[in-house]
C-alpha cells in the first residue's frame, strides 16, 4: 500500500473526492482526513491518533533500541562467570524482552507528545482552512487514483506519495 496526500480548499470538494475515492473501491478505513481543531467534518472520514502521531513509528523505534541494549546487557552479564548455559539462555532472553518492552514504552511516550513528521510540510494549509486527504491506495492503482483525483476535483493539490504505509494506522 502507498499512501497519497493532497490538500483540498474546503469540506465540500473533501466530500467529493472522498465520495469518488469511495466509487474506486478505495474502503473508508484507508482514507484519512486532517483540518484545522474546530472544523466540523461532519461524514468525513478523520485522520485518528495514530494518523496524527508519531506513536508507531517511535514505539518501533524503541523497540529496536530496548531490544539491542537488552541484548548487550544480556551478553555483558554472561560474560561473568556464574550459571550454566540454560540459565544464561533464559538471562539473555529476558534482559532482550525486557529491553524491548522498556524501549517500546519510552519510544511510544515519546511519539505521543510529537506530531506525526511527515505531517509537518501540510501544518501552514491546514491551518488556513485546507484540509489534507490521506488515501492508502494499493501500489499499482497510484497513478489511477491520483487522475481519477485530478480528474474529479481540479483544485486539488496532490502532494505526494509516502513510500510505504505503516502497518499499524
Amino acid at each position: 500500500m502507498r499512501r497519497i496526500y493532497f490538500l483540498v480548499p474546503d469540506v465540500a470538494t473533501a466530500k467529493r473526492v472522498i465520495d469518488d475515492l469511495l466509487l474506486a473501491r478505495i474502503e473508508e478505513k484507508h482514507l484519512h482526513v486532517i483540518a484545522k481543531r474546530g472544523t466540523p467534518l461532519e461524514d468525513l472520514p478523520e485522520a485518528t491518533f495514530a494518523q496524527k502521531t508519531d506513536f508507531v513509528p517511535a514505539m518501533q523505534k524503541g523497540v529496536a533500541a530496548g531490544g539491542t541494549a537488552g541484548v548487550l546487557a544480556g551478553l555483558i552479564g554472561l560474560s561473568f562467570p556464574g550459571p550454566g548455559t540454560v540459565i544464561a539462555g533464559g538471562i539473555l532472553l529476558a534482559t532482550t524482552l525486557a529491553g524491548a518492552g522498556v524501549g517500546a514504552w519510552v519510544g511510544g511516550m515519546v511519539g505521543l507528545d510529537a506530531g506525526n513528521s511527515r505531517l509537518k510540510k501540510y501544518e501552514q494549509a491546514i491551518e488556513k482552512g485546507e484540509l489534507l486527504v490521506m488515501a492508502d491506495v494499493p501500489m499499482e492503482r497510484v497513478q489511477e487514483i491520483e487522475e481519477r483525483v485530478r480528474k474529479h476535483v481540479p483544485q486539488a493539490e496532490l502532494e505526494g506519495t509516502e513510500a510505504r504505509v505503516p502497518a499499524f494506522p
